[in-house]
């Protein structure tokens, strides 16, 4: 809920995202100061940062009672799927084979490659679409379906979801409802 008013004293107004984004790059242990507006605050804070390489772990997991797997994904990225894969049989070696359900955590995840949305998708649906796109020349109409195989074995499933769930993530999110397969909950997505 910030709002970024000054970057390094100079005010952000007028700034496009992309231009004011740019402006916060740098090169790795260069410093940047923010001046931001915080509601309920009065005064703006100002914030100095060092700027580093962010190295992003798009997979998260842990037990739940033991017996539950939790699985967050806060992008989709090219280790995506393979991270969610080695995730869950991770889990499920640490239940000693006993898991009795998952819960997909895709709350505040923006999304990113289609690619990775319809391979997390597939992990856990055996077939059908998965999502398509309808053109006015139906040449250019595109589907993707499932090629089978549910990596949980029809564990029951949870999708978590916010308005900070977007795009990839609402595709994956709107798939294993379509198919029943999933339950979704928490509030409406980005989109």
């Amino acid at each position: 809920g910030d709002l970024i008013l000054a970057l390094d004293g100079q005010s952000v107004q007028g700034l496009s995202l992309n231009d004011a984004v740019d402006r916060m790059r740098g090169p790795p242990n260069s410093h940047i100061t923010l001046q931001i507006k915080r509601e309920g605050v009065d005064k703006p804070i100002e914030l100095s940062m060092t700027r580093e390489i962010i190295k992003i772990q798009v997979v998260k997991d842990h037990l739940e009672t033991g017996d539950i797997a939790y699985i967050r994904l806060t992008g989709f990225n090219e280790q995506t799927d393979s991270g969610l894969r080695k995730a869950f049989e991770q889990l499920r070696k640490q239940s000693g084979d006993h898991l009795h359900g998952l819960v997909l955590d895709l709350r505040n995840n923006p999304g990113g490659l289609l690619d990775q949305a319809v391979a997390v998708s597939d992990d856990f649906i055996d077939h059908g679409e998965i999502v398509s796109t309808r053109a006015r020349n139906p040449d250019d109409s595109q589907r993707w379906d499932a090629k089978g195989g549910d990596m949980t074995a029809g564990l029951p499933m949870v999708v978590l979801i916010n308005n900070g769930s977007a795009s990839a993530s609402e595709i994956v999110a709107g798939a294993l409802q379509d198919h029943h397969r999933a339950v979704l909950m928490g509030t409406r997505s980005f989109g």
